[in-house]
């Protein structure tokens, strides 16, 4: 797959043009929409509280966070961290983003299967990011093929990982559109810019899977050449 110069070349792309340029699309579409505020001129935090409380998330909490889009919702604690920018903007940005967190704090109090079994995965994806590169770089070296493919067992569960984060991404992002605009937080006009901020987000997660798969296909190739 990868044996000739043209294939090289697409893997390069793949590896690096393609996360760069979802960082950077968020990065511009975030820019853009954290200065056009909601007609609700609701900041980050109150829109986080008040979908939070109209699905009887009470007891879920909001905080603010250091560091420019560091959002995210911690369900060991049951906790929304919203960075600086969004907990206090009025923006369609922070709207946005705020809501998406709060998706995921509706999906841990409904019990939603992707995440449950996200959450699950946790340690082995941890191991098999720590583990993965160094048993195949030993195995290689070696000519221990065993090491090898248990470092390529190691990285599936990080890459399966990357690809379940997938659907509770989505999943966040609709359900942040349907409280949006159910709470009144956005008018009509504003559900499109607001899907933009959204998709743009999921783009990360989207190139992400897309490296980690290339990766993992990479070495199951370089495995199966080496047993020949």
């Amino acid at each position: 797959m990868f044996s000739s110069l043209g294939g090289y070349l697409i893997y390069i792309a793949l590896l690096l043009i393609v996360p760069l340029w979802a960082q950077s699309r968020v990065k511009k579409t975030y820019q853009k929409f954290s200065k056009i505020a909601t007609s609700s001129y609701m900041t980050g935090a109150q829109v986080a509280r008040k979908i939070l409380d109209d699905n009887g998330l009470f007891n879920v909490s909001i905080e603010e966070t250091k560091g420019t889009l560091s959002d995210h919702y911690d369900p060991s604690k049951k906790v929304v961290r919203l960075s600086s920018d969004n907990y206090h903007g009025h923006s369609m940005a922070s709207s946005a983003i705020s809501a998406h967190e709060v998706g995921h704090a509706i999906q841990d109090a409904n019990a939603y299967a992707f995440l449950r079994f996200r959450h699950s995965l946790v340690p082995l994806a941890n191991l098999g990011s720590k583990a993965s590169f160094i048993l195949i770089i030993a195995g290689a070296l070696m000519g221990a093929m065993n090491l090898v493919l248990l470092g390529i067992i190691f990285m599936s569960f990080a890459v399966l990982f990357q690809l379940v984060t997938l659907p509770v991404e989505f999943n966040a992002s609709n359900r942040a559109m349907e409280q949006l605009v159910s709470s009144g937080v956005i008018r009509n006009n504003e559900e499109k810019d607001t899907k933009k901020v959204l998709n743009a987000a999921a783009l990360t997660y989207v190139a992400a899977a897309m490296v980690a798969l290339a990766e993992l296909i990479r070495f199951v190739l370089m495995f199966f050449v080496g047993e020949e």
